[in-house]
Formats: C-alpha cells, sequence, structure tokens
C-alpha cells in the first residue's frame, strides 16, 4: 500500500535550472525523485523521466486535475506547490511524495531523504496525508519575500539571496507602493508570459516593505566597507501568477526611484497590460517563504 506525504524543503536556488525536471541540467524536483527513488531501493535510470512526463512532469493536465494513469505504471514522481525558476530559493517549498510499500515512520523518510540529498537541499518536515492531497489544488495561500540591499559595497555573503540597488531609494514611497496591491485585483499587468491562468484575479492579504532588523544602519565588513541597508519586500496571498512578485518588485522599485508616481501603480493594475509595469526582478532575491494547507488534508499523529 502507497502513503502520501507533505514534505516542507529549504533550498539555494542558485545552482539549479529551477524546479522542474528538464533534460541535462540539475533542478530542485530531480534531486528530490533520485533521492526518493534511491529511498526505495531503486536507481536513478531506473526512476528517468520519458519525454511524456518532462512535458508535463506533475502528471497534471491543463486544468490541475490528476492524471487518469495509474501511477504503478509510471517511476516515483514528486509533485512541487509550485515550480520556482532558475535562481531562486526555497525556505518553505511544499512537495508531495509517494512511497510505495513504506512501512517505516515520517522521521525516517525525512533522515533517509536528507542524507541522499545535495547540502543545499534539506528537507524540514514530513506529515503523512490522505492519498488525495495536492500541493497545488489543496493550498489556500503562500507567502513569498524578495530580498534587497540597498546602496553600499557588493556583499559577498549575500550576492546569491539578494538585489543589490545602487540608486537612490525613497523606501516611504516603496511602502505606499505595497499597500496600493492589497485586496482583491486584476494582475494580469503582472503576469509574464508563458504560463496562462484561467483567472488573473487574485487576493492579496499582506505586502509590506521592512527594513531587515538584522541589518539596521548597514553592516561593515571587517570593520571597514559599508555593506548598505538590507530591506525585504514580503507579499502574502491566495495564489500567484507567473512571475507575479518579481514584476511587482520591479514595477515598486521604479516609485522608489521617483521614476514614477505613486498612482501610477493604479494605472499599471487598471491596464491589465504586462508592458505598462516595470521590469522583472532578477531572480536570486526571490525565496518562496511558505505554503498554506487546510488541516484536514493532515493524518492524526
Amino acid at each position: 500500500m502507497s502513503r502520501t506525504f507533505h514534505l516542507t524543503i529549504a533550498y539555494d536556488g542558485t545552482e539549479y535550472s529551477g524546479w522542474q525536471v528538464q533534460p541535462g541540467q540539475r533542478t530542485i524536483q530531480g534531486e528530490l525523485e533520485q533521492a526518493a527513488a534511491t529511498l526505495l531501493g531503486k536507481s536513478a535510470a531506473d526512476n528517468a523521466h520519458t519525454s511524456d512526463e518532462i512535458s508535463d512532469p506533475s502528471g497534471i493536465g491543463t486544468g490541475d486535475r490528476e492524471s487518469p494513469r495509474d501511477p504503478s505504471s509510471y517511476s516515483l514522481r514528486i509533485l512541487g506547490s509550485g515550480r520556482t525558476d532558475a535562481g531562486v530559493h526555497a525556505w518553505g517549498q511544499v512537495a508531495r511524495c509517494v512511497l510505495p510499500g513504506w512501512r517505516a515512520d515520517t522521521t525516517a523518510v525525512l533522515r533517509g531523504l536528507n542524507s541522499r540529498l545535495p547540502p543545499d537541499i534539506t528537507v524540514l518536515a514530513v506529515r503523512e496525508t490522505l492519498p488525495s492531497f495536492h500541493p497545488i489544488a489543496n493550498a489556500i495561500g503562500k507567502r513569498y519575500r524578495y530580498q534587497v540591499q540597498f546602496g553600499g559595497q557588493r556583499d559577498p555573503f549575500a550576492i546569491r539571496t539578494h538585489l543589490r540597488v545602487h540608486t537612490a531609494i525613497d523606501t516611504d514611497l516603496l511602502q505606499a507602493a505595497a499597500e496600493r496591491v492589497i485586496g482583491e485585483h486584476d494582475f494580469a499587468a503582472f503576469q509574464a508570459t508563458g504560463a496562462p491562468r484561467a483567472s488573473t484575479i487574485r487576493t492579496i492579504t499582506h505586502s509590506a516593505w521592512v527594513a531587515d532588523p538584522r541589518h539596521v544602519g548597514g553592516d561593515r565588513l571587517g570593520g571597514v566597507a559599508n555593506l548598505g541597508q538590507r530591506w525585504y519586500y514580503e507579499v502574502e496571498g491566495n495564489g500567484f501568477l507567473y512571475n507575479m512578485v518579481r514584476n511587482l518588485v520591479g514595477t515598486m522599485l521604479e516609485v522608489g526611484r521617483g521614476r514614477q508616481p505613486l498612482r501610477w501603480i493604479d494605472d499599471v493594475l487598471e491596464s491589465r497590460d504586462r508592458k505598462r509595469a516595470g521590469a522583472t526582478a532578477p531572480a536570486n532575491g526571490l525565496t518562496l517563504v511558505q505554503v498554506h494547507y487546510p488541516e484536514e488534508i493532515f493524518l492524526a499523529t
């Protein structure tokens, strides 16, 4: 009998070509599937994706439904709550892992996977779920963080996780811009091409720029080099379009630089035109913080 598990995963996405399995590329999904396969005594070759599975590695069609295929007819697959891009990080990515014939507890799953994963990917927690658990369809909310260094010298310890902004920024304007997107809006202007959705309406419940309390007033490296100020943008909602957070950040930075007025945020939202918004912020600053699920999907422990 198969058992279904909810995995909470953290990773540094710098060295990976994103979450989704791709031919000839290192990916987060690929590393997890290889670890799970060897945990069950399979070889990596036995667990290789077919071309059809690579084009739809989740086993989901365009309607976010499970594939009608019998799961025993193809190799072990791990489905994530979303497909983070190359260079994007996670503190709380969620994935479904189905292990046929597994008899040990969740601690054994966690230890077994972590002992087989590279050091920049870690399974933080494992919970058993109902067999019907679906990490995309069952998600009720997500939280992202985008980290920025304003001014100062290049920090070698933050270069993988922070966007460095050289120009002067008015953080009060950034905060005001963030508040403009709270609530239910049509975010079509902030959706990148390549992943169309049936609806572009989303509800944002939290949107704020915050000074990182660990770096108030800037840092000094070796007591000499000024490393500027660290801020982060944190946003939570019931769902996000492709590249939506990075496009929001790029647009807000235009306001913070004084290149666009605050009311421009409203104009961009109303336009539903991606060309009206700001540039897409680089991937390295973005981290998936948490994915929320109803407690009903979990089995009692």
